[in-house]
């Protein structure tokens, strides 16, 4: 999953993260990209993620940060919508988005050309449920899905336009 996820990052020109999202990343993957220190959780095989999270350009969307770091520049969440389609608009390989709410709020604005869902081999019962809310039906186009050796599906969608 983590070198799934690693190649995933790497295709993007950018990371689009809400608050939350980009808290929770920086927290976990920040300190062991700086310090070269491995904490006691992380197996070598996380390493390459670490590097390429930490080395990633990445857009924060709040309007309760001040500021942010870490490579980040920070989009108020009231200027979503213009900020997405400018960066859009730029020339590269595209943007990877993740979180619970910004998806969300760019599915609503149809800002979103692909998406990927990973289903792990777990019921849990509790937690955010993606796109709650949701206003419309986005019907998906299968594009691509890929097992691991956990269980785990990546499937990649793209909206039916």
């Amino acid at each position: 999953m983590h070198r799934h996820a690693t190649k995933t990052l790497a295709r993007a020109d950018a990371l689009l993260f809400g608050r939350v999202i980009y808290e929770m990343m920086e927290a976990a993957w920040r300190p062991p990209a700086r310090t070269g220190v491995r904490p006691d959780w992380m197996a070598d095989w996380m390493e390459p993620f670490a590097r390429t999270i930490d080395a990633a350009k990445k857009y924060v969307v709040s309007n309760t940060l001040d500021q942010v770091d870490w490579n980040a520049e920070l989009v108020r969440g009231d200027d979503q919508e213009k900020a997405v389609q400018q960066l859009k608009r730029e020339p590269g390989k595209g943007l990877y988005v993740g979180g619970v709410k910004l998806p969300l709020a760019l599915a609503e604005l149809g800002l979103i050309d692909e998406y990927e869902f990973v289903v792990q081999p777990r019921l849990a019962g509790h937690g955010p449920t993606l796109f709650a809310g949701l206003s419309k039906h986005v019907d998906l186009k299968l594009v691509s899905r890929l097992e691991f050796a956990s269980g785990a599906v990546a499937m990649r969608y793209e909206p039916r336009r």
